[in-house]
């Protein structure tokens, strides 16, 4: 089969197309002709080396979640079939998906909703879930709270628009461009910034007429959570969900010295990491999943557009997420 391997970590050009074996299923796997992998920034801190809590021992194929075909069964498989078109996590160790075949614990697999294309599907483990598990489980937005989204335009960013306008609440997307902007809009959302402009906490505040946001998510690094905690409203939670920027700096001193000690507003800063709530509260963290599928189903959430990449051109479909120019979702097509 043809896949894309990575034998050292590091810059886009680790990203090889190769010819290896065709994977077997071991009991309780099924092994999936992959119609569609979702490309995910959690594939890239595997490919640079960053700290990541699954190990990625090398050489390794990447990507964490695929949709397609069932074609073989392992020793013990009862919930699926050959030939049900499902989508779920891939792997042992969640990697594997950037292949024309990949294996998947047959437990962790859902059925493709009907007429749902399999781009979308590819993206719901790791954008949608988590959005969802984000801001009902860990973050418990609620109707008549004010949500701070930024890369609104982006896969996760996008649903999380549409989830919280399902809960009810007033959204502020933030976008780095008014086209982007503009889609934020379509997502839904009731208002836009630019997040990467200086001041732009000052317009969230003017939009919450100076009192700030209830709930706000983060994920371009500490430099930006500081400003990001700026924006929070007494009693507001700040989700952080990963980093484009270096891990290694601290949040900024005076954003923490007026969060947690004066004047100590009430504030709350979450750290989140969907394997765990599905590890350690799996009940929530299903209940999260199962409202999703239902909005999905009955069409209040749509997600985002979902752009489609060759598996040859696996590194343009980083770079997109990597650069920040993507829009919707990205999906790599075997």
């Amino acid at each position: 089969m043809k896949a894309i391997q990575i034998s050292e970590t590091g810059s886009l050009d680790v990203l090889h197309l190769v010819e290896l074996p065709d994977p077997q299923p071991g009991p309780g796997e099924v092994v999936i002709r992959v119609e569609a992998a979702g490309v995910n920034f959690m594939d890239i801190m595997r490919r640079k080396g960053v700290p990541f809590d699954l190990p990625t021992p090398l050489p390794f194929v990447p990507g964490g979640e695929a949709a397609g075909t069932v074609v073989a069964l392992g020793d013990g498989v009862e919930n699926a079939a050959v030939g049900d078109r499902v989508f779920g996590a891939v792997g042992p160790l969640m990697n594997g998906g950037y292949a024309e075949l990949a294996v998947a614990n047959a437990a962790g697999l859902f059925q493709v909703p009907p007429g749902m294309d399999v781009g979308r599907a590819a993206g719901l483990t790791g954008v949608a879930v988590p959005a969802a598990v984000m801001l009902i489980g860990a973050a418990r937005l609620e109707a008549g709270e004010t949500l701070f989204v930024p890369a609104a335009a982006g896969g996760l960013g996008g649903y999380a628009v549409q989830i919280g306008k399902a809960l009810g609440a007033t959204v502020i997307a933030g976008a780095s461009t008014a086209e982007k902007r503009q889609i934020a809009v379509e997502l839904g959302a009731d208002h836009t910034v630019d997040y990467r402009e200086p001041g732009w906490t000052d317009e969230v505040k003017r939009l919450t007429d100076g009192r700030g946001v209830d709930v706000a998510l983060e994920t371009i690094g500490p430099d930006h959570a500081g400003e990001t905690l700026s924006a929070l409203a007494p009693f507001g939670r700040m989700i952080t969900y990963g980093t484009i920027g270096d891990q290694s700096r601290p949040i900024p001193s005076a954003a923490m010295t007026s969060s947690f000690f004066n004047p100590a507003p009430g504030h709350a800063l979450i750290g989140f990491n969907v394997g765990y709530w599905f590890t350690e509260r799996p009940q929530e963290a299903g209940a999260a999943a199962a409202r999703l599928m239902g909005w999905l189903a009955d069409g209040t959430v749509t997600g985002p557009r979902v752009t489609s990449l060759p598996l040859s051109e696996a590194a343009s479909a980083q770079a997109l997420l990597e650069q920040g120019t993507n829009i919707g979702r990205v999906v790599l097509v075997p």
